[in-house]
């Protein structure tokens, strides 16, 4: 009798797979200054110094904690007060210090002042520490007069005032801020199958079509949340690989030149590849080097989505990013260090990077808080169970569906 092989098939993801959050490696990343951007495996390199948009997303993350503990409110403290150090009388930004404490650039409205005012803006409306929320107020009002050409550096201050906006409905320069935001970041152009405001999707993808969704809801504006909703279910289609999460590569992604014939079916009937409106699954274009940035901007968006609908379809989309860093990823490698709790900086296609800097540690980080609320949420569900269509459309009626067709 011939010899059987016997294959065992892992048992499906759950949310309680997902490690808690814990803050023991970014402790470790972080000195009496700020943040130390990169790291040699888990150990801090210090040549490369601070960079401002980490001290930002340390803030930031750290601010959504509940019910921070003591060494959580400290690098709070920490992120805080180098943002502060980094903002100038007008309100703009320097990007980078020098480990030696000298500023390697001038202020500007770049993307790090696009990163700041996002943190400030929420830990000005999350913090639960009275001084922390004080302070960052303060800096948040003192940028937020100012706007950038960029459409992720307004992307980014347009969330951070959200967050504000969310807190105190009165606040009117965040509201002319988040109008900003979206005017900046744009809308998709007429082609169906590229449902995206601009030409490729290159990095931070998921902020721009959070930042219209979250404009469209808190400004009233019907039509830029249904389109937003559009760009971000596009996305999620586009990042979709045999159903897991598949991140835009850092070499970015593009349409291809010969699109399908104008009667080809659009994204509502097409595929999730991003070659033309006929794509199909097979058509995803081959993994490059992906950033667990990416990963952490999807959760971001998602939850923003399900948050601001209600439609729990948006879960779906969700936990694939808590399971990207699981090993439900194209090389099936866990994306994060279990004895140091450090995420690691890429997945190549030669596995994962295991450097640890401090944004894969923020992006595992705020990761892990999203699947903490969605298992509070939804507890005991399976990925399994959550895998189904990403949402298409805006989900708050029952007589619309995908894209506005006819359910």
């Amino acid at each position: 009798m011939p010899a059987q092989t016997l294959w065992l098939v892992p048992p499906p993801l759950r949310l309680s797979d997902a490690p808690a959050p814990a803050w023991g490696h970014v402790a470790r990343l972080t000195d009496d200054t700020g943040l130390l951007g990169f790291a040699r495996t888990a150990i801090a390199s210090r040549e490369h110094g601070y960079r401002v948009q980490d001290a930002a997303r340390g803030l930031l993350v750290a601010s959504r904690e509940p019910r921070p503990a003591t060494q959580v409110v400290a690098l709070a403290e920490r992120y805080l007060a180098c943002l502060v150090h980094a903002q100038d009388l007008d309100g703009a930004f320097h990007a980078r210090l020098g480990y030696d404490r000298r500023w390697l650039d001038e202020p500007s409205t770049g993307e790090p002042w696009g990163h700041a005012m996002w943190g400030l803006g929420s830990a000005a409306a999350r913090s639960t520490v009275p001084w922390i929320s004080r302070a960052a107020s303060e800096a948040f009002r003192l940028g937020a007069h100012l706007r950038s050409p960029s459409p992720r550096a307004m992307a980014f201050a347009g969330l951070g005032a959200a967050e504000v906006l969310r807190a105190d409905p009165r606040a009117a320069a965040a509201a002319d801020l988040l109008a900003d935001a979206a005017t900046v970041v744009g809308l998709p152009g007429g082609d169906p199958g590229w449902a995206w405001p601009e030409p490729e999707l290159t990095y931070a993808n998921p902020a721009l079509a959070e930042v219209v969704v979250a404009a469209g809801d808190l400004l009233g504006d019907e039509c830029l949340l249904t389109e937003g909703l559009r760009m971000l279910a596009w996305l999620c289609r586009v990042q979709d690989r045999d159903g897991h999460l598949s991140p835009v590569p850092a070499n970015g992604l593009r349409p291809a030149d010969d699109l399908c014939p104008p009667n080809d079916p659009g994204p509502a009937e097409a595929g999730r590849g991003v070659t033309g409106r006929g794509a199909t699954a097979e058509d995803h274009p081959a993994p490059g080097v992906q950033r667990p940035a990416e990963v952490a901007a999807t959760a971001d968006a998602c939850a923003t989505a399900a948050a601001v609908t209600g439609d729990d379809r948006w879960d779906a989309a969700l936990f694939q990013a808590v399971a990207w860093f699981l090993g439900d990823n194209d090389a099936g490698a866990v994306m994060y260090d279990p004895l140091t709790g450090g995420g690691y900086d890429a997945l190549t296609v030669d596995g994962p990077d295991r450097h640890q800097g401090a944004e894969a540690a923020l992006a595992l980080l705020s990761t892990l808080q999203h699947a903490r609320t969605l298992a509070a949420r939804r507890p005991g569900v399976t990925g399994r169970a959550l895998r189904r269509p990403a949402p298409l459309g805006p989900g708050r009626s029952r007589v619309t569906g995908p894209f506005g067709a006819p359910t």
